[in-house]
């Protein structure tokens, strides 16, 4: 289903929705002990309500934060748990700077009471949780309409969480069909698709033909559609599945006509309003760590502290970007940019930890308020590396129709990469958001980052 123009897995929405509701609960029960006067006094002096909004969403938010409502989150309950921990603290410590203007359980330790409270009822619902997800009543019943090289593709979403929403139940061999796969699940007799949809109770075929010209079942596949079965060609099925853009699979036409891919200037100036505000904000709060950093880069490796770099911005035009240097100097004392690599020998003892926590990247919030950048985008990467690129891979040069971000929707589905593999690959997630461009999506990954930051992932 959609949010806000956003692919969301049903059951993590209803999860969601059920701590929510755990969150209020726990508070519930702690204002009810630590207040006096408990619930009746609370409501009659109308700070019921909005305590229990107030906890219940900073909560829900922390959790996003932690990347706990991603359906391709892969983590053992130890992970989980200090996920539910990190998420509980930054709730608390968001709703204590909100209790400086509106006081939220001021009557006691009530946010430290329930935050433990919602740690057990989380916990237990992301017990629950965990062995139900992948149960077949979560999952759409698909039926592939192809068998050859294109419906092969989706043979490579091989691991659980990747099939979390669907289950395939056969491919239907098609004409025009360059191969055969061998799969057991490969209808070997012809079928008619509406009585094979029926008797399979099929929710969803996938349209995955390798040639469709004067061989696409029309009158079939409109028997199916007007009989309630969902009807998806494999590039939007991937693009659902995947949250991203199969590059290898896109032809122009389907870029030209298909939706999204437009800003309306009042987006625009949502996002430009939304940048100057958020990375204001950030220098405001970070200069002490900026000093520091600054002060350890300098006290280790000398001057200067700063490192600029010309990067390709929007529209392909040159910015020069700020960034705390993490290397020793002269790093490219040849002439040649080089990727970093993992365990760079070039990148100094604070370099690696400001690249771990991303501290390396603060200066950037400077670019975006001049406007080089925005807070959320693909990478801007060198100028030599987009040439190289734009040669090797189609529709590179497609991800600079928005402004380079700080932080990014493929930072947060694919760790850092140093090859023209992870060039593809992050570009699939890069067209994906300037597809889906929005505020939301753009808070969303403001807050996802958290994670990002916190469990050092990608950083090299």
């Amino acid at each position: 289903m959609k949010l806000f123009g956003q692919h969301v897995h049903a059951p993590f929405l209803w999860l969601a929705a059920a701590e929510y509701g755990l969150a209020a609960l726990a508070f519930a029960v702690a204002a009810s002990v630590l207040v006096g006067g408990g619930l009746q006094l609370l409501a009659a002096e109308g700070r019921l309500i909005p305590w229990l909004f107030a906890f219940s969403t900073a909560v829900v938010l922390g959790l996003t934060a932690m990347g706990l409502y991603q359906p391709k989150q892969r983590l053992r309950l130890e992970g989980v748990i200090l996920r539910l921990i990190a998420a509980l603290v930054i709730a608390v410590l968001c709703l204590s700077l909100v209790s400086l203007y509106y006081p939220v359980g001021r009557d006691g330790p009530v946010l430290l009471v329930s935050s433990a409270l919602s740690l057990g009822l989380l916990g237990t619902s992301r017990i629950f949780f965990g062995k139900f997800i992948d149960h077949e009543a979560f999952r759409r019943r698909v039926l592939v309409y192809g068998a050859g090289n294109r419906a092969a593709s989706l043979l490579k979403l091989r691991r659980r969480s990747d099939q979390r929403a669907f289950k395939i139940v056969g491919f239907v061999p098609a004409p025009g069909d360059r191969s055969r796969l061998e799969d057991e699940r490969v209808v070997s007799a012809p079928v008619h698709l509406l009585r094979y949809a029926q008797q399979n109770d099929i929710d969803e075929i996938v349209v995955a033909m390798d040639e469709r010209r004067e061989t696409l079942p029309i009158r079939e596949l409109l028997e199916c559609r007007f009989s309630g079965i969902g009807v998806i060609d494999l590039l939007g099925f991937f693009e659902r599945e995947t949250g991203k853009i199969k590059v290898d699979l896109v032809n122009p036409a389907w870029l030209i006509f298909s939706e999204g891919f437009s800003v309306k200037p009042s987006q625009r100036i949502a996002s430009r309003m939304l940048d100057l505000a958020v990375s204001a904000a950030l220098a405001v709060l970070s200069l002490p760590v900026v000093v520091l950093v600054a002060a350890a880069i300098f006290l280790e490796d000398g001057a200067p502290v700063l490192y600029r770099q010309k990067r390709v911005g929007y529209g392909g035009k040159i910015f020069e970007l700020y960034k705390f240097r993490s290397m020793v100097r002269n790093a490219e004392s040849d002439g040649r940019p080089k990727w970093a690599g993992r365990d760079d020998p070039r990148v100094t003892k604070v370099g690696r930890f400001i690249r771990n926590t991303r501290l390396d990247e603060l200066p950037q919030l400077f670019n975006v308020i001049r406007g080089d950048m925005s807070l959320v985008g693909p990478r801007p990467e060198r100028p030599e590396f987009v040439e190289d690129l734009s040669r090797k891979i189609p529709y590179y040069h497609e991800r600079h129709s928005v402004k380079p971000g700080v932080t990014g929707w493929a930072q947060l589905c694919y760790p850092y990469g140093s090859s023209d593999d992870d060039a593809m690959e992050k570009l699939q997630y890069d067209l994906y958001y300037v597809k889906h461009k929005s505020v939301v999506f753009d808070l969303m990954v403001i807050l996802q980052t958290v994670e990002v930051v916190l469990w050092g992932k990608g950083a090299r």
